[in-house]
């Protein structure tokens, strides 16, 4: 494979859209490794890839703990996808729910606020962070320009491959989100890991709150459904939190924390399966 080289950056677009926002700047060289990490997720992220990385971690077979837990977990990660914030992954998590709860979102909501992130311990288990975090897509049909660095795509062995270079390349049209294989990553993970406790609401907050191209750019609208499209408020609602909670204030875990267990407890039992 080939090595990362800031050369390659002239070889590729961008996507110009990724730096309108004051958040999610990839404009900017706030940290060049934020580059590298999307070129290796572009090439790497294939249809093949994205099944067996399913396969290899739906059947939640790999620790069994607690919520709380899994947080102070997470903290151990620093997240090289991310260009916006030196705050910690559980400061992260308390920015995000604590915003919410002072606008005074419902008990389940704040809890996926406090809980969207941690499928990133994938990492912490020795998945490389381009297989973890970051934006994510479909995969099995055509990339769209939209996803941020999109033109990292023309090394993905997919993006030649008949059977997925097309708009709907295996799918079919209308067949909604539920039917289509996104690219691996904390999303789709930390989804699986939840589905059985908290509402559907929350579980389209969790899995597509990475999926830019489609919630803030419109994009693989021919592939989604009415559920997906009723679903798509909630993660818009959801989003505005996770993003835009990205400030220098940071909460004290220690302090929260016996609000957070009482919360975790109201849905979730001691430990669950990872």
């Amino acid at each position: 494979m080939e090595e990362w080289d800031d050369d390659l950056l002239h070889r590729y677009p961008t996507a110009e859209s990724a730096s309108e926002h004051v958040f999610r700047d990839y404009a900017a060289e706030v940290r060049p490794s934020v580059k590298e990490f999307y070129w290796l997720n572009h090439i790497n992220q294939t249809y093949a890839f994205a099944q067996a990385k399913r396969a290899e971690y739906g059947g939640l077979n790999h620790a069994v703990m607690g919520v709380w837990e899994a947080m102070e977990f997470l903290n151990e990660l620093v997240d090289d996808s991310d260009p916006d914030t030196e705050a910690t992954q559980i400061e992260h998590l308390l920015q995000t729910s604590e915003a919410m709860r002072a606008d005074g979102r419902p008990p389940w909501m704040i809890l996926t606020g406090a809980m969207h992130d941690l499928g990133k311990i994938l990492c912490l288990w020795g998945e490389p962070q381009w297989a973890v975090v970051g934006d994510t897509y479909p995969v099995g049909c055509a990339f769209s320009d939209t996803v941020v660095f999109s033109g990292f795509f023309a090394d993905n062995p997919d993006a030649s491959d008949p059977r997925y270079a097309t708009p709907y390349g295996i799918y079919e049209p209308g067949c909604g989100l539920d039917n289509v294989v996104m690219s691996w990553g904390h999303d789709e993970y930390i989804y699986r890991v939840v589905k059985d406790y908290l509402p559907v609401e929350a579980q389209a907050m969790l899995r597509y709150h990475s999926f830019y191209p489609w919630h803030r750019e419109g994009a693989y609208e021919h592939l989604t459904n009415d559920h997906d499209r009723a679903m798509l408020t909630h993660v818009l609602d959801f989003n505005q939190y996770d993003l835009y909670t990205k400030t220098d204030i940071r909460p004290d875990p220690v302090e929260l924390r016996p609000y957070y267990e009482d919360l975790i407890a109201e849905f979730f039992p001691p430990t669950i399966r990872w």
